[in-house]
């Protein structure tokens, strides 16, 4: 007999049906013995009599957790015993036959309840028995919903999914690498994509003019209470577009979802207010505000875009004037850095100004917030090689830095390209925001530790020192371990 989810079972009163999950609670009441029988779709009760006794002794053996498969007649509950409060409420399945298929040992702790009093070290610890919580598979399925709606929605607006390597080059993009030694090429690593900004404006000079990818991002950035090392993006490029066009893009898509998906969530305003940076930072001292009206109201989404960011911001040096001497100050020359990533395209193309003022300097570039979070940015590229020669050049890297580290994407451009530009909006910290999560560690399968360790799978480990051979690399532990 073919296995038949829990929640089908409401329709099948008077029929067969083979069940199979996991106990999750069993109770006897007088000499009938009832078994609460979890799937992915929910709890379906089993009742099992002593009419059969071989079959009713084997079921007092089950314990919590326990594996199970079930077959028997779904009968509908008498009236006044029916449960209002689960799907199956309204039957149950009278058991003919009972299989074993696995025992569980006492779990570590309890995964009837939230789980939000629980250490996060041991909930990581056993990530496979968190994930049985309620509150996690919805979350889950959630994030699955939502990955869904905007593949759809983008397909309908003429974007093409792409897939983009996840072994390239290292090349500087504002935080660390993630770095994978070559065997075969010795002495030479691949680094894994911080973004795939690079492949993204290469598809635009290809051809396709409407990218996107549900991207997996890894940066190797010091501890965060909030971060993650790999982390899941919605990944956006546009030709020929304005940056209006690309911010009405992402304020329809999320309009959109958030009336499909999550209805009881109501939006600020619309259209969603666009504040420029300078605005934003003297009047709420961030770049990245709460603009609810209720702060506490968690079924309160208020959007925004923060736009004009300066292009580039000073690099502040490590020692204070007081450690110099006046003359060393004052010939000492600023040091520049973008305050987005090289690829921003400037609001001017006159070089000559920018490189003498560049804090004046604005450019397109923009941020996508929700509710006092940066849940995403983007910008307008820089298209031109001159441009792209002269950010460099204000960052203070020479010439041959660019073409090192950038020469297939200037090369590209040779052969034409058109204006560019995109977004990327984070998975993750929307999904936490709109599930009312205190983390966007709570709404990843897998995730790793504020300090990136895995403690499930006990990653980072040592390897064998017959693979660093392979790899021609020698491994040298720090002072601090």
């Amino acid at each position: 007999m073919p296995r038949t989810l829990n929640v089908e079972t409401k329709k099948l009163a008077g029929q067969k049906a083979r069940v199979s999950g996991w106990v999750n609670s069993w109770r006897a009441h007088g000499k009938i013995l009832f078994v609460d029988l979890r799937d992915k779709s929910g709890i379906l009760q089993v009742v099992f009599t002593p009419k059969n006794e071989s079959l009713y002794k084997l079921a007092e053996t089950l314990r919590p957790e326990w594996v199970v498969s079930i077959e028997g007649t779904v009968k509908e509950r008498p009236k006044g015993m029916q449960n209002p409060k689960i799907e199956t409420g309204k039957v149950e399945l009278e058991a003919e036959n009972l299989e074993i298929l696995s025992q569980a040992k006492t779990l570590p702790f309890s995964i009837d309840d939230a789980g939000y009093d629980i250490s996060e070290e041991k909930r990581l610890k056993y990530r496979y028995l968190d994930l049985r919580r309620e509150r996690m598979k919805k979350n889950l399925i959630v994030r699955q919903e939502v990955i869904h709606f905007m593949r759809d929605y983008l397909k309908n607006e003429g974007f093409v999914e792409v897939e983009t390597p996840v072994l390239t080059k290292s090349t500087p993009e504002g935080a660390r690498d993630f770095l994978v030694p070559s065997r075969l090429q010795a002495g030479k690593f691949y680094a894994l994509p911080q973004s795939p900004q690079q492949y993204k404006q290469l598809l635009m000079v290809a051809g396709l003019e409407k990218y996107f990818q549900i991207a997996r991002c890894f940066r190797d950035e010091d501890p965060r209470a909030d971060r993650q090392a790999e982390f899941t993006q919605l990944d956006i490029e546009m030709s020929f577009a304005e940056q209006e066009e690309i911010l009405d893009l992402i304020e329809k898509l999320y309009i959109a979802l958030v009336r499909k998906l999550i209805p009881e969530k109501r939006i600020s305003k619309i259209p969603f207010p666009r504040i420029t940076y300078k605005s934003v930072m003297e009047k709420y001292k961030s770049d990245k505000p709460d603009l609810r009206r209720n702060k506490n109201d968690k079924d309160e989404l208020a959007f925004a875009f923060i736009v004009d960011f300066p292009m580039f911001e000073e690099v502040k040096p490590l020692l204070s004037p007081h450690s110099r001497s006046a003359f060393e100050w004052k010939q000492e020359k600023r040091a520049w850095k973008a305050m987005h990533h090289p690829f921003t395209r400037p609001k001017t193309e006159n070089i000559k100004a920018m490189k003498e003022n560049p804090e004046k300097v604005l450019a397109h570039q923009y941020d996508f917030v929700l509710n006092g979070y940066e849940i995403g940015g983007g910008s307008l590229r820089s298209y031109k090689p001159e441009i792209l020669e002269a950010v460099f050049e204000i960052m203070g890297h020479k010439k041959s830095d660019l073409k090192n580290k950038f020469g297939h994407l200037l090369e590209s451009f040779e052969y034409g390209v058109p204006p560019h530009g995109g977004i990327a909006p984070g998975i993750d910290r929307f999904i936490a925001i709109i599930q009312n999560e205190p983390s966007i560690r709570e709404v990843i399968a897998f995730p790793k530790t504020g300090d990136n360790r895995d403690l499930m799978m006990q990653a980072p480990s040592e390897v064998e020192e017959k693979q660093l051979k392979e790899l021609n690399i020698k491994a040298v532990k720090s002072k601090k371990s």
